[in-house]
């Protein structure tokens, strides 16, 4: 028996913890039909983490799955940050706006945030789970003293190994074509890129931990296929933002319903990080080269202001539409039934073909 069903998930399916989409409403309805939802509150507080915690746990007595960024602490660099500012000042200008007159990390990585970790603690979710790292050999003991079960995402076997030794229960194998942040714990160091199922079994063959695997998984052949090649659970999150318990907007939801959908980039001008989102007009201006983005979060506080801009002006060009590479796939379904029919599509290819 895996971890998640001595925890009670029935379906080997997880909703992935999207900041900005997924929902309390969200992951508790993929919780009730079986599956494992969850929260993000990496680009939150601990007073606004504790709310979700807590509109989660109203609405489900299920397990559920609570998501932390443990991304190395930014260093501020003002002289970067000023370049990277007079390089986007251009395009607020075509908005009528200006660049903000400073940049600042929106959002603490968990690594420095004592009061996510005192709340967390008192909280006790039942699963916790982190991107970009692992935590500190302190906040990894507290939280399995507090009785919660620990997930890491790793992009390589070398990030992996590094999971396995710090104790954490279970690694999520994220391959190449995943939508939002690649996982990776240092963006300085190469990545190999490895796709989804290369990745997975990789690890299942090497890792001491069960892995679930995540990217690209849309529909129930893909959840199969992972299934197949060992991992305990699949982790799908594109396929999950046209549910009407997402908080995307019907600018994102339009663009992952568009042509858009078939040509999803990794770029980081949004946020300062390598992430694969459909093209805007903002992936555009990356690709005829510009000054270095700044530490993430920092640069993010630069694309969160042109989008406000933009967005002001009635123009949609420069939103933080993640998506992975099965993004054509996504179907228009609340999370529940979402999570059934998924199911049913996997155990129909099982039925098939053994």
């Amino acid at each position: 028996m895996s971890p998640l069903q001595r925890l009670g998930v029935s379906i080997p399916i997880v909703q992935a913890p999207m900041a900005g989409v997924s929902t309390p409403a969200m992951a508790a309805a993929v919780s009730n039909a079986g599956g494992l939802g969850s929260i993000s509150v990496g680009a939150t507080n601990a007073a606004g983490a504790r709310s979700m915690i807590e509109q989660t746990r109203a609405r489900t007595d299920r397990a559920f799955n609570v998501n932390l960024f443990v991304h190395a602490t930014p260093q501020s660099d003002k002289a970067r940050e000023q370049s990277w500012l007079d390089a986007l000042r251009p395009l607020f200008q075509t908005y009528g706006a200006e660049p903000p007159l400073a940049l600042c990390p929106i959002y603490k990585s968990f690594a420095d945030d004592d009061e996510m970790l005192a709340m967390l603690i008192a909280q006790s979710p039942p699963l916790v789970s982190f991107h970009f790292g692992i935590p500190s050999p302190d906040r990894v003991a507290a939280l399995r003293y507090a009785g919660c079960l620990l997930l890491a995402t790793a992009t390589s076997p070398a990030e992996a190994r590094l999971i396995a030794r710090a104790g954490i229960d279970i690694v999520v194998a994220q391959g190449w074509e995943a939508g939002g942040h690649r996982g990776v714990f240092d963006p300085a160091v190469r990545d190999d890129r490895l796709g989804t199922m290369a990745l997975t079994r990789l690890l299942v063959r090497q890792s001491p931990v069960p892995v679930i695997a995540a990217g690209g998984v849309m529909d129930g052949a893909g959840i199969k296929a992972v299934l197949v090649i060992g991992a305990i659970a699949a982790q799908l999150g594109t396929a999950f933002i046209a549910c009407p318990e997402s908080s995307a907007d019907e600018a994102y939801r339009g663009a992952l319903d568009s042509i858009l959908a078939e040509h999803t980039v990794v770029t980081q001008v949004i946020s300062g990080r390598p992430a694969r989102c459909l093209p805007n007009r903002f992936t555009a201006w990356e690709a005829r080269g510009h000054t270095p983005a700044p530490d993430y979060p920092i640069a993010y506080d630069a694309g969160k202001a042109l989008h406000a801009a933009a967005k002001a002006a009635g123009k949609e060009e420069f939103g933080a539409h993640w998506a992975g590479q099965g993004a054509p796939l996504s179907r228009k379904l609340g999370a529940a039934e979402l999570v059934a029919l998924l199911w049913q599509e996997a155990r129909e290819i099982e039925s098939r073909f053994g």
